[in-house]
């Protein structure tokens, strides 16, 4: 599935090199502060190891698109790079391991102890059959509700926390002929990510995984309900979000066209670094109505796949990527938190602050719109069936769709 938090400009190597002697880290970082991170991550590795070559493979553009077929195709030839970029939940598991094309790394976590260094909830995502496959080097939250602190506080509102209350703030703003939320869906996962923040928000963490093993059917009245403010929200949506992205959506809230946005927190940085704006003066943020103690969990991965080169230099790279040193060096540059829950607050932002405390005590749930929750196969059936029901609003089909689709979960 596309990442978000990844920028379409171009820079680094196609990927398709064949063995340069070098370890190959393949991502599709390639924009602002995303790069800088990963280039910070090389750097300390090759302090630690200056006689293990490396060379930065990541290959830019269409969010992740680009990166991802040319990493398919490697993969199917049985030429994979040192180590890649993956998403933790499905897009590893179902994807790669399934596959059997990932070697398991719990070796490396006994000897680096990062068996409780990590959350349970997220060792769980980059394992399958009780065995582990990768390592988090971050966390991005997908369950935000970003907000222009300027509107809300000349129209003396509240940052909402409860649909209802949202749903008063929208009315409020609209009557004030403010655009409420921000959408840009050009990419379908925009509209996705509204929607699973719906559902996480009416079902909880707890029943919002039953949805993805087949205990929670997508036709249950707890679901139906979620579609429902699904379907009130998109109401309050700027006309021209189908020509938008994510950028430009938040923009509008930058500007102060638009009241809200619900997005990643790869958003803050967006604010932060492209637009600079100030974190709590330009823009404030609050968990996505009725998800406060939940954690939509986005997580960048790193494993070992089967038949590389120099596997023992693949584990010192994992190590250094796995390091509270390593953790702290990409984050604060990519604008997200540390997998670690030990890693030094004081290098991060207030928003980083508040979400490292947040995601310590919360209760994880794997992004659907970001490849973690369901296989790629059943992601893109959603994204087609959330495009139509954003333009068409029709409730019955879209529950038909979504169970349609669920063939694809098993």
């Amino acid at each position: 599935m596309l990442s978000a938090c990844s920028s379409s400009s171009s820079s680094g190597d196609s990927g398709d090199k064949k063995d340069s002697g070098k370890l190959e880290i393949f991502s599709w970082w390639t924009g602002a502060g995303e790069e800088d991170g990963l280039k910070a991550l090389i750097k300390l590795f090759e302090e630690k190891y200056p006689d293990v070559p490396i060379e930065n493979a990541a290959v830019a553009g269409g969010a992740g698109t680009n990166a991802k077929a040319v990493l398919a195709s490697r993969m199917q030839g049985n030429d994979p790079p040192a180590t890649f970029q993956v998403h933790g939940g499905a897009e590893l598991n179902e994807g790669w391991v399934k596959a059997g094309k990932m070697e398991p790394i719990d070796d490396l976590y006994e000897k680096e102890g990062l068996n409780d260094k990590f959350p349970k909830d997220l060792i769980d995502m980059v394992s399958k059959d009780g065995k582990i496959y990768s390592v988090p080097v971050n966390i991005h939250r997908g369950n935000v509700l970003w907000y222009n602190k300027k509107v809300f506080e000349e129209n003396d509102l509240e940052a909402p926390t409860t649909f209802d209350e949202f749903f008063k703030v929208a009315d409020q703003l609209k009557a004030k002929g403010i655009t409420p939320l921000a959408l840009g869906d050009k990419e379908p996962w925009t509209a996705t990510q509204v929607f699973e923040n719906v559902l996480l928000g009416k079902l909880g963490a707890e029943e919002y995984l039953k949805l993805w093993n087949g205990e929670l059917a997508f036709d249950d009245p707890k679901v139906v309900e979620a579609i429902e403010t699904f379907k009130k929200m998109l109401s309050y949506i700027n006309e021209d979000h189908s020509s938008r992205n994510w950028q430009d959506a938040s923009q509008l809230v930058a500007k102060g066209e638009a009241a809200m946005n619900m997005m990643g927190d790869w958003a803050k940085g967006y604010f932060v670094n492209d637009l600079k704006l100030k974190v709590n003066e330009d823009f404030g943020y609050v968990a996505t109505p009725e998800t406060e103690g939940q954690f939509m969990v986005i997580t960048d991965t790193f494993g070992l796949p089967k038949g590389v080169k120099k596997a023992d230099d693949v584990k010192k790279f994992l190590a250094v990527l796995g390091s509270v040193e390593g953790q702290d060096a990409f984050n604060p540059l990519k604008g997200s938190i540390p997998a670690r829950t030990d890693a030094d607050v004081s290098k991060y932002d207030q928003y980083g602050k508040d979400t490292m405390e947040d995601f310590k005590a919360a209760k994880l749930a794997p992004s659907l719109a970001h490849g973690s929750a369901a296989p790629e196969g059943y992601v893109t059936k959603v994204n087609q069936a959330v495009n139509i029901f954003v333009t068409q609003k029709d409730v019955k089909g879209f529950v038909e769709s979504l169970k349609a689709a669920s063939s694809e979960l098993k």
